[in-house]
């Protein structure tokens, strides 16, 4: 019996958040961001493909900054009032910790529940699955894969 209340009060108390984009809204586990800093030009390099826009310093470190709608087949964009998640890095190579996210606005939080209706739409590339909350579709994204795409792309 004990199992089953602890069982209903994790899927009750997991906390998401909606990341917007330029073209959609993201629902992330709000454990995946460390942080959220303002957006900054990152340093570019030649040849590097249309989704990977520089890196950017943060903490002492350099980071790889994507943009999620290029990744997964769209157009970058910088609008004003883009920020830059700093998401943890998920596929445990030793040197690689975290990547950036080029995001538009200030992700918000939101309480995931257990009964949160799939959203029956087609996905892009790195797109796991999609949700409804409200009249909104939210996109579950791939970071495995997009790190993997770093690293598939010698960029990690």
């Amino acid at each position: 019996m004990s199992q089953t209340v602890a069982t209903q009060n994790s899927a009750a108390s997991l906390t998401g958040l909606l990341v917007p984009l330029a073209d959609r809204t993201l629902l992330l586990p709000n454990v995946a961001v460390a942080e959220l800093i303002p957006y900054r030009a990152p340093q570019t390099s030649d040849g590097a493909p249309d989704w990977f826009l520089g890196q950017i310093a943060w903490r002492d470190l350099r980071l790889p900054l994507l943009s999620f709608e290029a990744a997964s087949g769209g157009q970058a964009q910088i609008a004003s009032g883009a920020r830059v998640a700093v998401i943890n890095a998920l596929g445990g190579r030793p040197k690689v910790k975290f990547l950036a996210l080029l995001v538009q606005g200030i992700p918000r939080s939101f309480k995931v529940a257990s009964d949160l209706p799939a959203a029956d739409v087609e996905l892009a590339p790195l797109e796991l699955g999609a949700a409804r909350v409200g009249d909104e579709v939210v996109r579950i994204p791939d970071l495995a894969g997009l790190e993997q795409l770093l690293a598939d792309a010698g960029l990690i």
